[in-house]
């Protein structure tokens, strides 16, 4: 599978297996700090408010008449986000990994914003 899989519950390493990036945490993980947590929290919501900046500008813009293109162009760049955002906090027990995930769901969006207000 890619990233080395889906787990529910931690399992011991296996030599040869590539580690497991994304998991849903188990009852004994240890709990994420409450400022780490928060702070992708209010960065998630950050993206979120964005996003919901970018349909109403993309709904505004279908209804003045646009290109075939532009509402698909516009979804794919959004779900990108999302599915980033939400790899985040799937990997929020790695060090870096989470950081590098919402910056590119900035990057993401970044361009869903761009493509929004530039046709």
């Amino acid at each position: 599978m890619p990233f080395g899989g889906w787990e529910s519950t931690p399992a011991a390493p296996i030599v040869g297996e590539p580690d497991t990036f994304f998991r849903f945490p188990a009852a004994d993980d240890p709990a994420p700090s409450a400022a780490r947590l928060l702070t992708m929290a209010l960065y998630s919501a950050a993206l979120g408010l964005a996003g919901v900046g970018v349909g109403v500008r993309a709904l505004v813009t279908v209804f003045g008449g646009t290109a075939f293109w532009y509402v698909p162009a516009l979804c794919i760049f959004g779900l990108l986000s999302v599915v980033q955002v939400v790899g985040s906090f799937l990997s929020i027990h790695r060090p870096a990994l989470p950081w590098v995930l919402l910056a590119g769901a900035t990057a993401t969006l970044a361009a869903d914003v761009l493509l929004a207000t530039v046709y």
